[in-house]
Order: C-alpha cells, then sequence, then structure tokens
C-alpha cells in the first residue's frame, strides 16, 4: 500500500530522498577535494584560500541546497509513515526515515566543518597578508634609517676632509712665512756686513733694526691670522 502526500506517494519521496543523497555526498567529496587541491598562493595573496578553488563555493552552496530539500522530504516522510496503519510497515518505514535524517545530518556537520575550516583559512590568509605588508613597511623604514645613517657619515668624511685639506694650507702658509722669515735674516745679516764694510752711521743701522722688527711681527700677525681662521673654519664645518 503506497502512502502519499501532495501528490507523492512515501517510496517515490523515499527513492527522492536518496538520490538527492547520493548526489550530496558526490558534493562533500568536490568540496573537500577542491579545498585540499594544493596552490601557489603567497602572502600577498590572501584571497585565494580554500584550495583558491573558484567552483568551491557555488559547488558547497549547491550541496546546502540538496541538503534542505532531503531534510524537507524526510519531514513529509515522518508525517506519513505515523499514518501507517500496519505496524509492520510503520516500523519499517520509520527506520528507512530515521536513518535518511541521520545520514543527511552527518553529510550536513560535515559541511558546515568545512564552512568553518574555510572562514578559518580565510582569517589567517588576511592575517599572513597584514604581517607581510607590515614586515615590509617596517624594511622599508629601517632602510630609510641606515640611508640616513650613510648619508650623515659621509657628509661627516667630507667635513673632515675639508678640514684635514684646510689644516695642510695652513701648515704649508706657516712653512712659507718661516722660509721668508730665514730670508730676511740672512738679508739682515748680508746687509749688516755691507753697512759695517761701508761704515755707516749708527742710525742707519737703528732703522734697519727696525724694519726688522716691524717685518718680524707682521710675520707673526700673519701666523695668528691662519690659526685664527683654521679655527673658524673648523667650527663653521661642525
Amino acid at each position: 500500500m503506497e502512502y502519499s502526500g501532495g501528490g507523492a506517494t512515501l517510496s517515490e519521496m523515499y527513492q527522492s530522498a536518496r538520490r538527492l543523497l547520493l548526489s550530496a555526498r558526490d558534493g562533500v567529496a568536490r568540496v573537500e577535494r577542491l579545498a585540499s587541491a594544493p596552490t601557489s598562493s603567497s602572502y600577498s595573496s590572501a584571497p585565494l584560500v580554500g584550495g583558491g578553488a573558484a567552483g568551491d563555493p557555488a559547488v558547497a552552496e549547491e550541496v546546502r541546497r540538496e541538503v534542505a530539500q532531503i531534510q524537507g522530504l524526510c519531514a513529509q516522510m515522518d508525517r506519513l509513515w505515523r499514518s501507517i496503519p500496519a505496524k509492520g510497515q510503520r516500523d519499517l518505514w520509520k527506520r528507512k526515515v530515521e536513518q535518511l535524517s541521520e545520514e543527511v545530518d552527518s553529510l550536513k556537520e560535515t559541511l558546515d566543518k568545512h564552512s568553518l575550516r574555510q572562514k578559518k583559512r580565510i582569517l589567517e590568509a588576511k592575517e599572513r597578508a597584514e604581517l607581510f605588508e607590515r614586515a615590509n613597511g617596517e624594511s622599508s623604514h629601517v632602510l630609510r634609517i641606515f640611508d640616513d645613517e650613510a648619508q650623515a657619515k659621509q657628509s661627516a668624511r667630507n667635513s673632515s676632509r675639508m678640514l684635514e685639506e684646510a689644516y695642510e694650507t695652513g701648515v704649508a702658509i706657516l712653512h712659507k712665512y718661516a722660509d721668508q722669515r730665514d730670508r730676511l735674516k740672512s738679508a739682515q745679516r748680508k746687509a749688516l756686513d755691507v753697512l759695517n764694510t761701508v761704515g755707516l752711521s749708527n742710525s742707519v743701522l737703528k732703522l734697519i733694526e727696525r724694519r726688522h722688527r716691524v717685518d718680524k711681527w707682521i710675520a707673526y700677525a700673519g701666523m695668528i691670522i691662519t690659526v685664527v681662521v683654521m679655527i673658524a673654519f673648523w667650527r663653521l664645518t661642525h
């Protein structure tokens, strides 16, 4: 005896539910294969998660629709088998519907776990991408600091080289003044010898001595001015 509800018999609904269950099982298997497929995604490609399969969400959604249809059929069959008067038939259909409900509940649980894993993968991929971006930003900042330090060191080397050149120039000027002083002394001695020879007066000799003193002070003043200029240049470059 066939019992019907809404135009379909209990047996027909059961067969439809079994076909949907097989299709849902295949769909869950496909979803799991797509989720475990290897990918070449990196930290910068965070959206490519869950195996990176473009058809994964569509397959999972189709399985959810089939599971919902099976659960609807089970609800209808549950009402129908309760109206069967024969106890043997009623118990048989009860076991069939309950077994079918358990199988579809198991599929739904598997699909829910898969969805949770997908959400977890998406979250982890986003965190990796954010971490990678922060690492890039910090690396750029460190490189800028190194560049600034390198420029500062180069500037210090340039200043040191300029100071050394100024020092060498000052030393050369002082040597030049010293050479001039030696030549002046030699010239003085020669002049004195000549004057003593020709018997010039003491006034002429005193005039020469005063000129020598003036030349000596000029040489000292030149040395002092050179030292002051070197000190001022060193302070300006530091």
